[in-house]
């Protein structure tokens, strides 16, 4: 609607082309605005406080900005276009980002870019764009690097010559400055980023989405995770035979439903929810640090944290490494695995390691044990009629001092 009337300026922020023009545009919409009859189409006043909000944001009206962007907001989310929410959300980003309020543009960024990796894909550029532009103005250059690395791939296949060349910029801009902060950015990063920055490094190269991919991706993948392989403590066990009381994981499963339904939250294309009775009570009637130590040969302490997990159809994890906090030693424990009757493929927890990919197809009852922090692990996408719920227990080792990245392997460039 006012495409031609913005442009990028060398920081790749928006801009007017003609302020006056803008500004002379910007009045017409809101003249719109007010003359809409009540009974008006709620999605013409989204397209109208959406595109007020976008030229304000390049005028440097950023109040009047976040006001009208985040009125778009509320009403695409009203009218359950899950689409426009992504776009609108990243466009309040964006203005948050441009009036210095860091901490609401990560929220919102994540928010939008965890809703295209899980229901719209051919949005995912656009938000790993937005987010990597983001992380280049916080001076995380590694996880801009990566995200922009993962755009620049998604548009390649996409064809479109125009979004190559914007994300090309972007990416040339995060290498400019890499390049200009010298020994300060291979400095050490701190464990959390150092995670955040691995975990953008792999998934600009490899997804979970696409089994068929994954002989093309290993070659470019297989030194630089032999690099971490060779330090877990825990390597990947699916464990099948456990036996855990029924009425312990029939309890868990009942609570994690309510406890996702009340209180979950998107994180990574996943729902997370906290943990409440059910599952202290299984940690304490179940001896889970044996279990880990009987299958790994690492003695833990017992769990100090656990989360419930539950995907639905059509959502999947991508390859990442989790936080340092978590442990040593991680436990899954599926709780639920409805399967579609007569699908050919399921969903499947899955690793990657030096000699390639880990498959683990987990029925109610069954585990994986393995080291989050240092392997590569996601979830393939689930298929229609497929819901999966899990647990996921974090365990520290007995006999060493806190984690810490002295001697681990560097980000890959």
């Amino acid at each position: 609607m006012l495409d031609h009337l913005i442009t990028h300026d060398d920081s790749l922020r928006m801009v007017p082309t003609d302020r006056n023009e803008l500004t002379a545009a910007v009045g017409q919409l809101h003249e719109e605005l007010r003359s809409l009859s009540e009974g008006t189409d709620p999605a013409r006043t989204r397209v109208l406080t959406r595109w007020i909000g976008i030229a304000q944001m390049c005028l440097g009206n950023h109040d009047e900005a976040r006001t009208f962007l985040r009125q778009s907001l509320d009403i695409v989310a009203t009218i359950g276009n899950s689409r426009a929410v992504v776009a609108t959300g990243l466009n309040l980003g964006d203005a948050h980002r441009y009036a210095g309020d860091a901490q609401s543009a990560d929220a919102l960024y994540r928010s939008a870019l965890n809703t295209a990796r899980s229901q719209h894909p051919e949005l995912l550029d656009y938000a790993l764009q937005h987010t990597g532009k983001h992380l280049m103005e916080r001076g995380d250059l590694a996880g801009a690097q990566g995200h922009l690395q993962e755009a620049l791939r998604l548009r390649i296949a996409k064809g479109d010559a125009e979004l190559v060349e914007s994300t090309q910029a972007a990416l040339d801009r995060v290498e400019l400055l890499i390049s200009q902060t010298g020994a300060a950015a291979a400095s050490p990063p701190a464990p959390g980023q150092w995670s955040r920055q691995w975990t953008a490094w792999l998934q600009s190269r490899t997804t979970a989405r696409t089994s068929s991919q994954w002989a093309l991706d290993l070659p470019a993948l297989r030194n630089a995770v032999a690099g971490l392989t060779a330090h877990q403590r825990v390597h990947p066990r699916h464990l099948r035979d456990e036996s855990f009381p029924s009425v312990l994981l029939a309890a868990m499963e009942e609570e994690a439903e309510k406890a996702v339904a009340a209180n979950g939250y998107l994180h990574n294309g996943k729902w997370n929810a906290a943990v409440g009775d059910a599952a202290n009570h299984f940690a304490e009637q179940v001896d889970l640090a044996t279990v880990v130590a009987r299958s790994t040969g690492l003695d833990v302490e017992p769990p100090h944290t656990a989360v419930y997990i539950a995907y639905e159809e059509g959502q999947h994890l991508d390859f990442h490494l989790d936080e340092f906090g978590f442990g040593e030693a991680n436990l899954l424990l599926c709780l639920k695995h409805d399967r579609p009757t007569g699908a050919s493929r399921v969903s499947t927890t899955v690793f990657i390691n030096a000699d390639g990919y880990l498959e683990c197809e987990l029925a109610a009852g069954d585990c994986v044990v393995f080291d989050g922090a240092l392997t590569p692990h996601g979830r393939t996408p689930l298929s229609a009629g497929e819901a999966i719920t899990l647990i996921s227990f974090g365990f520290r080792a007995r006999d060493s001092a806190p984690r810490t990245l002295t001697g681990l392997p560097p980000i890959p460039v």
